[in-house]
């Protein structure tokens, strides 16, 4: 069995404040420290179900260099660094059984939700359309004092399946992605299920909204965008050990996300100069109104790449 966990800074317990998770600023080290000890946890759980498996983990934070590499439990191998393929899901592959998203947060727009964004500042917001699956299931998120453990939900239980008849348009209503969304479809495009996912409440119910029979941990309630009623850590650990080893002892129950091509991508960039700048790339066109592209992609692979260089070219500033 092999695992692969992406974990990110924004949703560990305790962490609440740019401060946090900055690497130039006074309390990083905290943040990284708290970061690897969250991982930790869910190695842990993965291992007490599967003892024999092959465990990833992801840096998915910034740099890709936050996790303390002699820190992070030694039956894992750390995937460390940028560039690389996958991003955020580096050393994923079709192999992989099971992914875990650790840390995780909400996307720009929505909240609240701590240092809730979408890849960076500059990307406010992604919408793909495409093929619709057999069924289409949205459902809800749980609070942070509820139980961990995921429920496998069917229709007449609070959650709206719907699917195309003959001759009806089987386009879908563009959907609004961060990261959870981004990188579970990816995930999703290589046949692999996200089991489970940890945050504040808020960054739980869009993975709940997205995968309704994955496991989901808040650790923390949001306030606002710095502020938040936090688990203590500990305790924050104990219960994400219990929910990796339940998601991955419950994989095979829990469905990939797939979205299926082609795929109409909109994004929304909050600079005129990265939206120059994507126009640069073949196939990306500038479309009515001052901040968004769009393209066409043949598969969500490809949108995933595309996303992912609008991204870094949000990094780039005015020569």
């Amino acid at each position: 069995m092999k695992a692969l966990i992406s974990v990110d800074m924004e949703g560990i317990s305790g962490i609440v404040h740019s401060s946090e998770t900055n690497l130039e600023r006074y309390d990083y080290q905290r943040g990284r420290e708290l970061m690897t000890a969250e991982a930790n946890a869910v190695i842990a759980g993965v291992l007490d179900t599967e003892p024999t498996a092959d465990v990833l983990v992801a840096d998915a934070h910034g740099t890709f260099r936050n996790l303390l590499p002699e820190q992070l439990d030694r039956r894992a191998r750390l995937v460390r660094g940028k560039p690389r393929a996958l991003n955020m899901l580096a050393g994923l592959d079709e192999e992989t059984d099971a992914a875990l998203f650790v840390g995780y947060h909400v996307r720009a727009g929505e909240g609240p939700g701590v240092l809730a964004h979408t890849m960076n500042g500059e990307i406010l917001d992604v919408r793909v359309t495409g093929r619709a699956p057999d069924e289409e299931v949205r459902g809800t998120g749980r609070g942070p004092d509820e139980d961990v453990r995921g429920t496998a939900h069917t229709p007449g239980e609070g959650v709206q399946v719907t699917a195309p008849t003959p001759g009806e348009d089987s386009r879908t209503t563009a959907r609004s992605l961060g990261e959870i969304g981004l990188n579970a479809a990816m995930a999703g495009h290589l046949g692999v299920p996200v089991v489970l996912l940890s945050g504040d409440d808020a960054a739980c119910a869009e993975a709940a909204a997205l995968i309704p029979e994955a496991v989901t941990v808040p650790v923390k309630e949001a306030l606002g965008m710095a502020a938040a009623v936090t688990l203590h850590p500990e305790e924050a650990r104990d219960r994400l050990r219990r929910a990796a080893a339940d998601a991955v002892s419950r994989r095979t129950e829990i469905p990939p996300l797939a979205l299926t091509g082609p795929l109409d991508v909109e994004a929304d960039l909050a600079s005129p100069h990265t939206i120059d700048l994507a126009t640069l790339v073949p196939g990306v066109s500038r479309t009515a109104g001052a901040r968004t592209v769009a393209f066409t992609a043949p598969d969500y692979g490809t949108a995933y790449r595309l996303i992912l260089l609008l991204a870094q070219l949000a990094t780039i500033r005015p020569a």
